[in-house]
């Protein structure tokens, strides 16, 4: 039964309890971090900087929705995967490119070219260099 002046049911688009669950935006920033990590994860930036953001968000918001505080658990599980994934990719490109850059191969070649006088010396240590490579 109704109270004077309270009507007996909720008007149309008012939520019975509105503080029950809000939105997850931290769901949905991960997601987008991870997606954005994903794409630019040949960069460091974007790989392992987004890709940590993103996992970090990923996970708080996971946390969130499973104690029910906040909806959107899929979306901040898919975030923190991809911002993971992110991470790992970009991590081995930055190794590879660290183990490239210190070879003694690459460090003949720099050397090569740095004592090079003129235009055919420095081709000349590009197929030295491309010949060392092949053959190792």
């Amino acid at each position: 039964m109704a109270h004077y002046g309270q009507p007996a049911y909720p008007y149309p688009g008012h939520p019975e309890n509105p503080g029950a669950r809000t939105s997850n935006g931290l769901a949905i920033a991960a997601l987008v971090l991870g997606i954005a990590a994903c794409v630019f994860f040949w960069t460091v930036f974007g790989g392992i900087l987004l890709g940590l953001v993103g996992l970090v968000l990923g996970i708080i918001a996971a946390r969130r929705a499973r104690g029910g505080r906040a909806p959107h658990r899929g979306m901040a599980i898919v975030g923190a995967i991809l911002s993971a994934l992110a991470v790992i990719a970009s991590s081995v490109i930055v190794a590879i490119g660290v183990s490239f850059l210190t070879s003694d191969s690459f460090k003949d070649y720099n050397d090569c070219v740095q004592h090079a006088d003129n235009k055919s010396e420095r081709e000349q240590c590009s197929e030295d260099f491309e010949r060392d490579v092949n053959n190792n």
